[in-house]
């Protein structure tokens, strides 16, 4: 026992011998802050070790510092779902057999919630997916903003309006983050189509950018604190978004004091000198002919490689250039994998399928709902016929960057028949069919149309409901990246096919399964429509629960319904408005995106921004403010009795726009400027309260470069959409 204490008391002191000799380097002593890790780090590497980290070393990963013990940062897709293992060197999946991952709802059902609680919890389960998978950059979410009906990549963002999109972003960012994975926000900025999206240049006024186009990027960063950024495919001002002056060194670096990395997508850097100068940190995919395919150690001739090095050693880059890249990239890996505070993940859990599922059922929006078609009783039918391809297909497969490998995926139809199918027959004709999905590329079905249609139109004869489940898909020219789609219109013959469905049974309830708007010639002949976005994992459930009336629907569209192409601003001039000449592309709507064009030029929508039945009914009281004379500093708060009216316990959202009576710039007829989501029993009634900063009422003045709230009288338009306003309570700004 003596000499065992001997030995320990040597062994000790030989330690802090070693120690006091040998003292752990500041960057990994985890006492210390992330500033001064990183700055010994930095102190400690070579010219070509600060290169090396700005750009990539396989498809997902670029390198750590090896020698100082730094490690590598993998990144991966997607904004729902971490995407399956890509081979190092190829788009080709690895063929791992533990990366089948839960697919979470796509964001416009995130949006369609109007609720950024679950944005919060969104984010934190997916963020804990990505953190099991070893990420440590998820790249997403998306807040590109909705202009125009036909972009493929709608279905990954959060809607038109940028006040929402800002308000979901920020939770979303915050609960990843909390995972200790970084958020990674894109497409910064303007990558509004898919169509010559890696060349084509905007151009549009500072009010459109700075009001519609930047908020939600703004608030990810400023009130999120994103760890990181991508930049976007096109060009914005002629220099591509991803090493562009103006949005990276000013508007992210400077003014909103971004201090994360900026990472390209992937193939987005074209050039030396603007990649090393303008913003940009960390380059991905480029290959060596700007595009993504690759030659032996293509990785050494990346924009950020040989040329930066060289440049550096020349002098034509100086060397706080590439110190601002390498301390932005470390800044990144000690904020993730060198975080000792870092959490662990967990994959595939009950209480991510119950995030998952909570948000698909909150996002589904009931828009039609005649004679109270909807909930389905059962006992009123004997046999149901689900109709449509969308009840069988699988919506995490294809849509390119977004395409997902899943443990499970519930299917429309599985989960009608879990809900209805002990009590009445359910019967499936596919009515339609669209080929197999592939990337930049249509294949079309090789199933006969006609044989598909007559077979429905048969079998609805023979049924008492007929729940038609269709829409779009995530093939080419439908929700998909790489390809617009070609026409507002419902694709593969379906408006033809719900057309002859109604002129043999009257009770058809639609079904669109979409991350876009459609036209719908048929919507005066069917009693109810639901839109059901793209939801992931638990989709068949969660339809199935707000058919049968298991889950009352709240969720409120973040997009305008036009009945028509060109009733929305980006269509309403000519083809260099949208989608531009290949080289450039005007946004002639300017300010006037969404509801915002529809409510200035007194167009009729389908369905508006912010609308969304319930089974149940509400009644919104009089409402009041604390005072009616404001400062320009001060909060507008709003009170407001909400009862449920109804026999259901249900949820709506209270939505306040502001308008500005008298302006010296043109306005639009009213903006989103707060909104509350409350869930009510049957009979129950709340007080809400609305804090509405005054300071947000402003536009951006071109002249100043600033926001500016101007004295005069506004307007709060209280209501539960754009269209449907309750209330109009006048109010001063002095």
């Amino acid at each position: 026992m003596i000499r065992n204490l001997f030995m320990l008391v040597i062994l000790l002191r030989t330690t802090l011998i070693l120690s006091a000799q040998n003292p752990v380097p500041v960057y990994l002593d985890p006492s210390k802050s992330v500033g001064e890790r990183v700055e010994n780090a930095l102190s400690l590497m070579t010219t070509e070790e600060k290169v090396a980290l700005c750009h990539a070393q396989s498809k997902f990963s670029s390198k750590g510092v090896a020698r100082l013990g730094i490690p590598e940062i993998w990144m991966s897709d997607g904004p729902h779902g971490v995407r399956a293992e890509i081979e190092w060197d190829s788009w080709g999946y690895a063929n791992f057999t533990n990366d089948s991952c839960l697919a979470f709802p796509a964001l416009t059902c995130l949006a369609s919630t109007f609720n950024p609680e679950l944005a919060a919890r969104y984010g934190k389960a997916i963020g804990e997916e990505a953190r099991y998978r070893k990420k440590e950059v998820i790249l997403g979410p998306g807040v590109n903003i909705y202009r125009s009906p036909l972009n493929g990549r709608n279905f990954e963002y959060m809607g038109e309006d940028p006040y929402l999109a800002s308000k979901m972003v920020v939770p979303y960012v915050q609960g990843v983050q909390k995972s200790g994975v970084a958020a990674c926000v894109k497409h910064f900025a303007l990558n509004n189509q898919e169509n010559w999206r890696g060349h084509i240049d905007v151009e549009l006024s500072d009010r459109a950018l700075y009001e519609i186009y930047l908020p939600a990027f703004k608030a990810a960063v400023m009130e999120g604190k994103a760890w990181s950024i991508m930049g976007s495919y096109n060009k914005f001002r002629g220099e591509h978004c991803c090493h562009n002056d103006l949005l990276l060194n000013k508007i992210l670096k400077t003014d909103w004091e971004f201090d994360g990395a900026v990472i390209t997508d992937w193939g987005g850097a074209h050039d030396d000198h603007q990649a090393a100068m303008n913003g940009l940190d960390i380059e991905m995919g480029t290959g060596t002919d700007g595009l993504t395919t690759s030659v032996k150690n293509a990785y050494d001739y990346y924009h950020l490689a040989n040329p930066l090095l060289k440049a550096v050693k020349n002098g034509d880059v100086p060397m706080e250039v590439l110190n601002d890249k390498a301390r932005r990239v470390l800044r990144l890996i000690f904020r993730t994998s060198m975080n000792p505070n870092r959490p662990w993940g967990s994959f595939v859990t009950p209480e991510h399928s119950k995030v998952a599922s909570d948000v698909a059922k909150e996002g589904i929006v009931l828009l039609k709902n005649d004679q109270n078609v909807l909930p389905v009783n059962p006992k009123l039918y004997k046999k149901i016929l689900v109709v449509g391809e969308n009840a069988t297909r699988k919506m995490t497969i294809g849509g390119g960057s977004s395409e997902l490998k899943t443990q499970y995926e519930i299917s429309p139809l599985q989960g009608i028949k879990n809900a209805f199918g002990s009590q009445c027959e359910v019967n499936y004709a596919m009515g339609y069919a669209s080929g197999p999905s592939a990337y930049g590329r249509e294949i079309p079905s090789k199933l006969n149309a006609d044989t598909l249609l007559n077979e429905a139109v048969r079998m609805a004869n023979d049924a008492d409901l007929i729940l038609y489940v269709g829409g779009l898909n995530k093939n080419h020219f439908q929700d998909c990246e790489g390809g617009d789609r070609k026409t507002y219109e419902l694709p593969f013959g379906q408006n033809k096919l719900i057309g002859e469905l109604i002129r043999t049974n009257k009770k058809v309830v639609v079904v669109i399964v979409s991350g876009n708007a459609v036209s719908m010639p048929w919507v005066n002949q069917v009693p109810a429509i639901v839109q059901a976005w793209y939801l992931g994992s638990e989709s068949g459930n969660a339809i199935a629960s707000v058919l049968s009336g298991e889950t009352n629907p709240s969720g409120k569209l973040p997009f305008t319904f036009g009945v028509k192409l060109n009733d929305y601003g980006a269509h309403s001039f000519d083809k260099l408005c949208f989608p531009g000449d290949s080289i450039k592309e005007v946004y002639k709507e300017d300010i006037l995106v969404g509801y915002r064009w529809f409510d200035t030029k007194n167009i009729v929508p389908q369905f508006p921004f912010g609308y969304g039945l319930s089974y149940t009914t509400f009644q919104i009281g009089k409402a009041s403010v604390d005072k009616t004379k404001y400062a320009k500093n001060d909060v507008v708060k709003l009170s407001v009795t909400l009862t449920n009216s109804g026999k259901l316990d249900g949820a709506e959202v209270i939505q306040a726009y502001i308008q500005d009576k008298v302006s010296s710039v043109p306005r639009p007829t009213k903006e989103l400027k707060g909104f509350s989501k409350v869930d009510l029993k049957a009979g129950e009634s709340k007080v809400v309260t609305l804090e509405l900063p005054v300071s947000e009422w402003g536009f951006y003045d071109e002249t100043s470069k600033q926001f500016k709230v101007e004295h005069g009288q506004f307007v709060i338009n209280l209501g539960t959409s754009s269209r449907d306003i309750k209330q109009q309570i006048p109010v001063t700004v002095e």
